[in-house]
């Protein structure tokens, strides 16, 4: 079995044609991490709601993803730092925290994840549910029991997130959405739900979703200043990808609901592809979902264990193999119940919201005040470290939010 350390090229071999592959592969794991099932049921559910004025969250969510994701790479990215050894320098066993908290809402939305590529199988060729889990595990499970784990890990991100951008276009296409009105309230909306902004904001950038790519930079060896331009090229173009793809989707079911059609409340992203594409469209829908699904289930578990591996020898060697347990435990827990366990998933959620705080928080505090030694004294622009605190400021808004749900549940 592969150790974390033959799962990505050794810094020092990689050269440029690898290093451009795990570029590619790490905005790719950022982008497909954030576009899970639960990315898919909500850009559905608030267009129907909203109609074309849900462009204007769209585009607000996608300005703080960027700014928190350009200084998340660059700090972790020029430290050579995973997130949890920063936050154990910064303050001794804040890092133990950050990855106890990011690990158990990895888990609980890897059972979501696994349940995602059930259904997908269900609706791609009508397959039992259960089992449609299972194989899809065990598809995950064998990419990271390949030798080369972590080029097979970026490759079938990229291959599967380019063919649900292409599927999804292909939708908006038959859909024929309104595409003047969208681009007016882009900027001019009728309506501005400043609660959907916020939970845009918490499922694409929250939890595990913000370090995934810059995680994996690590992995790939492509750290230190001499890689800034590759960073931060790195970090907008996941964003951008996740924010193509969420407008992609907004355009196909905004052309269903403009057309009059009512959206099935018990499975809504099918409803409107059935409704734009006919019978088909459901199959197209369950290849979508599996693709989105399978791809979240590899983000949340390499995510996951990279907030692990780093704390004793042992973790570090076994990385792989930690990987695959954390997948079978995910998809036991859905084999044993049948379903993600809702009340877990809200929790998770809520605490989602907690973690992007205090993680960015750590992070920015690196850059404001230690970067003197945790990156190697290099000068961090003004203008990112501006972006970076207001993004701040907002997910501390945000960790309230979730502060209130937690209340709820208890």
């Amino acid at each position: 079995m592969s150790t974390p350390h033959d799962a990505a090229p050794k810094p020092a071999a990689t050269g440029a044609r690898a290093r451009r592959g795990a570029l590619l592969g790490a905005m790719f794991l950022m982008a497909t991490s954030a576009i899970g099932p639960g990315f898919i049921t909500q850009t559905t559910v608030f267009t129907a709601e909203l109609g074309a004025a849900f462009a204007f969250a769209i585009l607000v969510s996608l300005l703080v993803d960027v700014a928190v994701q350009l200084n998340v790479w660059r700090i972790i990215g020029i430290s050579g730092l995973r997130a949890q050894d920063l936050a154990n320098r910064v303050l001794p066993g804040a890092g133990y925290v950050l990855a106890a908290l990011v690990v158990f809402g990895g888990l609980v939305f890897n059972i979501g994840n696994i349940g995602g590529t059930a259904l997908g199988a269900n609706a791609m060729v009508g397959a039992d549910v259960k089992l449609g889990g299972a194989v899809s595990a065990a598809i995950a499970v064998a990419i990271f029991l390949s030798k080369r784990a972590g080029v097979a890990m970026d490759r079938i991100v990229v291959v599967l997130g380019l063919l649900m951008i292409a599927m999804v276009t292909y939708a908006v296409v038959i859909s024929e959405p309104p595409v003047g009105d969208a681009l007016k309230q882009t900027v001019l909306p009728d309506e501005v739900s400043f609660l959907i902004i916020t939970t845009l904001i918490g499922g694409t950038v929250g939890g595990y979703i913000t370090y995934a790519g810059a995680h994996r930079l690590i992995d790939s060896g492509i750290t230190g200043p001499e890689h800034t331009g590759e960073i931060t090229r790195g970090s907008t173009v996941g964003v951008l990808v996740t924010g193509v793809m969420r407008a992609l989707l907004f355009l196909a079911v905004l052309g269903v609901v403009a057309g009059g059609a009512t959206l099935a409340t018990d499975n809504p992203p099918a409803s409107a592809f059935e409704h734009a594409l006919g019978d088909i469209g459901v199959h197209l829908f369950g290849v979508i979902l599996w693709a989105a699904s399978i791809t979240s289930v590899i983000g949340a578990s390499y995510t996951s264990v990279s907030f692990l591996a780093t704390f004793s020898g042992w973790l570090g060697r076994h990385r792989n193999a930690v990987t695959v347990a954390f997948i079978a435990i995910s998809t036991a827990v859905f084999l044993a119940l049948g379903q993600a366990p809702v009340t877990l998933l809200v929790l998770a959620g809520a605490l989602n919201g907690l973690i992007l705080p205090v993680g960015l928080g750590i992070l920015m505090w690196v850059a404001l005040f230690r970067a003197h030694d945790l990156l190697g004294g290099y000068r961090f622009p003004r203008w990112l470290l501006v972006i970076g605190v207001a993004a701040w400021l907002l997910t501390l808004y945000l960790g309230w939010q979730s502060l209130e749900g937690i209340k709820e549940l208890w």
